[in-house]
């Protein structure tokens, strides 16, 4: 068997994951295609080893050893996208944006109500963003 077909077949494993990874927007889709990914990289060790006739076999040794890595990644990474689905109730990719909040967001700086401390008479001042999260937060606890 020449190496040119697994290695052509693994090109294209590869090339669908990545596309797969840079296109989707789903978590657990961008999860899917950095499997696709990772088997082409196994299909090449294995047909390189064969290849090559290695004695130690080192390349399905890295396959297995590549094989279990991906098992614990996908269950930490789906363990993730459900705690993120539960409180966002979203497992788009760019929703993840905003769940990091830096130094410059601070819930009292509200350009909605700048200069406005008191709000407009007979009006109830809106709730800070900070105690809508807390209140999700805990409807979902």
């Amino acid at each position: 068997m020449h190496l040119a077909y697994p290695a052509v077949l693994a090109a294209l494993l590869f090339c669908v994951g990545l596309y797969g990874v840079l296109a989707r927007r789903n978590a657990i889709l961008v999860l899917m295609s950095v499997e696709l990914m990772l088997n082409a990289v196994n299909l090449n060790l294995v047909a390189f080893d064969v290849w090559l006739r290695d004695a130690l076999h080192s390349g399905q040794a890295l396959t297995l050893f590549t094989i279990a890595i991906a098992a614990a990644e996908i269950g930490i990474g789906l363990a993730i996208v459900l705690a993120v689905y539960r409180n966002r109730g979203s497992s788009a990719v760019d929703d993840l944006r905003d769940t990091a909040e830096g130094p410059d967001d601070d819930p009292d700086d509200d350009p909605g109500n700048a200069g406005d401390s008191e709000g407009a008479a007979g009006e109830e001042p809106a709730p800070a963003k900070s105690s809508q999260k807390s209140q999700k937060a805990e409807a979902t606890a």
